[in-house]
């Protein structure tokens, strides 16, 4: 255990979870008063209380070079030299913002505060609207989850709309409504600072929209607006659309689960027709349907700066996902696609595939949670044979089954560009553990590899053990869920001997026991480069994990030698 006279040398103390309560606080603020190296102090989760807050900072008063204190679990603060607080999720409430406004109001260092999940209330925020007005290095305020309305919005408001430092504000998960957000537009109107604005989870809906719409139009320095979970409907979408088609500075819109139909689908077409700074949008949880799909991609025929599309779960079909692929064909500037969990079937992977023979700049493709089998599966594998830009691919729960499986290890075999595929949930057996492990002897390029949720088993095991031992390329493998009991850790184990590039393996929530962890322990011991393996949620004793640990010392040692 360190001495606390050493505290007085440190630069970074780490004392997270450790049940430390008011009376070790004290000594440990007492070391504190005379340290002035001291750069990082992590005291999360702890039970120090009131009273050993007050002692730490006490402690602290005195040092005058640290900057970053995580406090998370206690109360109160009085400290005048940090450039980061942070202590989200305290219950603080009103009182403790009071005493924090205090304490920060001739602050001259502070320039993020994080005061998320406190309950603070109109007193509290009164309190804090007071300080902020005179603050001159703030640039970034979290206040999300503190159910902040009404009158208390209308201070903090007050007080930001003439600040001159404030980059990012967070207002997401609070009691913001119309009237609420009009004070907010009225910084946006006078703000030249602020560039990201969080306000998810809130009732700003389409009249709100509205006023923050109006903002947007001559505002010069916002990039990023979430405004997500808001109830804006295709009004609200038509306001924000309307602002936008003059906006030359956001880059982020977010309009996740807003009620957005086909509608407001065709009020952002206009926006991705006529706007070119837009590279990010987010549609996702709405219901644009196929109709929304081609307003959007009507858009982007003309778009130039999108780089960003997420329209998952947006009740998207097969006719949807023709109308985005067609554009796929011309578009030169879109690199992730996301359409995860819509209603995309064979005919759709079809036309996806066909499109992606000639797109040159797509790189990542979600479609998790869609519906196209095997024979979708071999339409998506015939173009990982030609396209030369596909990085990522996720095909998640799609049924694709031990046939798909195959259809997609056959084209990997002489792929160069594939590095991350997702296969988790598609209902693959030993048999499609042995084409994709066939794959693993003789891919030179995929890093990641997940076949969470399926059922290889102990055979299946072994198979993937033989191709991790001629693989020279993949760093990331998670078999969990997978129904591998001794036997299957055993040949991974065996495979591990001789691989010298994975650096993680998940292997969580199958049927290891003591013998099949004693053989990952060895494996452990031996290999080189395997840093994480995950066994939570096995059937493994008190007396192998205590070999685990041996074998954990045993690698620490190894790597602090070399």
């Amino acid at each position: 255990m360190l001495p606390l006279s050493d505290v007085e040398k440190l630069t970074t103390l780490n004392i997270d979870s450790n049940q430390i309560r008011a009376a070790e606080a004290q000594h440990l603020a007492n070391a504190l008063r005379h340290n002035t190296t001291l750069t990082t102090l992590n005291f999360e989760h702890n039970e120090i209380g009131e009273v050993g807050a007050k002692y730490l900072a006490d402690g602290l008063q005195k040092n005058t070079v640290t900057t970053i204190l995580y406090l998370i679990d206690s109360f109160a603060l009085f400290i005048q030299t940090l450039t980061t607080l942070s202590i989200g999720w305290s219950e603080i409430g009103d009182i403790g913002a009071q005493h924090l406004a205090s304490a920060l109001r001739n602050d001259t260092t502070l320039t993020t505060l994080n005061l998320d999940g406190n309950q603070i209330r109109d007193v509290g925020a009164q309190h804090l609207a007071h300080t902020l007005r005179n603050n001159m290095t703030l640039t970034t305020l979290n206040l999300d989850g503190n159910g902040i309305g009404g009158l208390a919005a209308e201070h903090l408001t007050n007080a930001l709309r003439n600040h001159t430092t404030l980059t990012t504000f967070n207002f997401g998960n609070n009691d913001i409504g119309p009237i609420e957000a009009q004070h907010i537009a009225n910084i946006l109107r006078n703000n030249t600072t602020l560039v990201t604005l969080e306000l998810e989870w809130n009732k700003i809906g389409d009249v709100g929209a509205h006023h923050l719409a109006n903002a947007l139009r001559n505002n010069m320095t916002l990039t990023t607006l979430n405004l997500a979970f808001n109830l804006l409907e295709d009004v609200g979408a038509q306001h924000l659309a309307d602002a936008l088609r003059d906006n030359t500075t956001l880059t982020t819109l977010d309009l996740t689960c807003d009620d957005i139909g086909a509608v407001g689908a065709q009020h952002i077409e206009v926006v991705l027709r006529t706007n070119t700074t837009l590279t990010t949008l987010n549609v996702d949880g709405n219901e644009i349907g196929d109709v929304g799909a081609q307003h959007l991609a009507d858009g982007l025929r003309d778009n130039t700066t999108l780089t960003t599309l997420n329209v998952e779960w947006n009740q998207i079909g097969d006719v949807g996902a023709k109308h985005l692929a067609d554009v796929l064909r011309t578009n030169t500037t879109l690199i992730t696609l996301n359409l995860r969990r819509n209603q995309i079937g064979v005919i759709g992977a079809q036309h996806l595939a066909d499109a992606l023979q000639n797109n040159t700049t797509l790189t990542t493709l979600n479609l998790e949670w869609n519906q196209i089998g095997a024979v979708g599966a071999q339409h998506l594998a015939d173009i990982l044979g030609t396209n030369m830009t596909i990085t990522t691919l996720n095909l998640q729960r799609n049924e694709i089954k031990d046939v798909g499986a195959q259809r997609i290890a056959n084209t990997l075999r002489n792929n160069t560009t594939l590095k991350i595929l997702y296969l988790d949930r598609n209902e693959i057996r030993a048999v499609g553990a042995q084409h994709v492990a066939y794959v693993l002897s003789t891919n030179t390029t995929l890093t990641t590899l997940n076949l969470d949720g399926n059922e290889i088993g102990d055979v299946g095991a072994q198979y993937i053990a033989d191709g991790l031992r001629n693989n020279t390329t993949l760093t990331k493998l998670n078999l969990e869920d997978n129904r591998i009991g001794d036997v299957g850790a055993q040949h991974l184990a065996d495979g591990l001997q001789d691989n010298t590039t994975l650096t993680i393996l998940n292997l969580q929530r199958n049927e290891i026991r003591d013998v099949g962890a004693q053989h990952l322990a060895d494996a452990f011991r031996n290999n080189t480069t395997l840093t994480t393996l995950y066994l939570e949620w096995n059937k493994i004793g008190d007396v192998v994990a205590r070999v685990f640990n041996s074998a954990c010392k045993v690698g620490k040692q190894r790597t602090d030698d070399t």
